[in-house]
């Protein structure tokens, strides 16, 4: 079982909205609830999220429209969408948006658990990827919860900022990571001074990875940064 991952979780039923928090938080999930689609997407946009846990029919800004958005900001995130209804049109839907899975109110907290550790196996089962948001990243530990990066007996604690940006180059490491997808997963906009405050936290990461050579990030022009890590 993958545990210290964060969840977020959209759901307008107080009463299982808090369940489903307590449930997760006792298997050692890290869970945040929110009782609208529009606090869920607030929330999105300011934080990194290893998956996502999505009632259809909310207040405000509904599960599907919130999933598409999502999506929009973040195409890898896995997600499973809880519904009242059991019509077979709500599944296709739920589907073509880019849901991992779908349950049916009411449901087991068992199964759903079960589900969703095997849509978590299948997104983040990687040999370079530890337990609990811990990444082999060359020569260094990079420890995302505790926002520390380890190398041998030097540890260097980085912003958050700085750990939610390296997370992200990471998982698309040798693969571009779009400008436009850092900035509004970490600052939740795409502005001009936003955009030149991440140019810094990137040469920042620079300096803190230096001493390993097999590592660096580039600047693909015009699209965004890449994370090279030659083995």
């Amino acid at each position: 079982m993958i545990k210290n991952l964060k969840i977020l979780l959209a759901e307008d039923d107080p009463n299982l909205g808090m369940i489903l928090k307590s449930y997760l938080e006792a298997r050692g999930y890290i869970a945040e609830l929110c009782d609208n689609g529009l606090k869920a997407l607030n929330l999105f946009k300011k934080q990194t999220y290893d998956f996502c846990i999505i009632d259809v029919m909310m207040p405000v800004k509904d599960g599907y429209t919130l999933a598409k958005e999502i999506k929009m900001l973040n195409k890898k995130v896995p997600m499973m969408f809880l519904t009242a209804k059991s019509m077979q049109e709500d599944v296709i839907e739920g589907l073509k948006i880019g849901a991992d899975d779908y349950m049916t109110k009411p449901f087991s907290m068992e199964e759903l658990l079960l589900r969703m550790n095997a849509i978590l196996k299948r997104a983040y089962d990687n040999s370079d990827e530890l337990e609990g948001n811990v990444y082999q990243i060359g020569q260094f530990t990079f420890d995302y919860n505790r926002q520390m990066l380890i190398k041998g007996k030097t540890e260097q604690k980085l912003t958050s900022k700085e750990a939610d940006l390296l997370r992200m180059l990471y998982k698309n490491k040798n693969n571009v990571l779009d400008r436009s997808e850092a900035l509004l997963n970490v600052w939740g906009n795409d502005s001009y001074f936003n955009a030149r405050s991440m140019d810094v936290y990137m040469t920042k990461l620079r300096k803190h990875l230096k001493t390993d050579p097999s590592i660096e990030i580039i600047n693909i022009h015009g699209k965004g940064f890449k994370l090279l890590i030659n083995k």
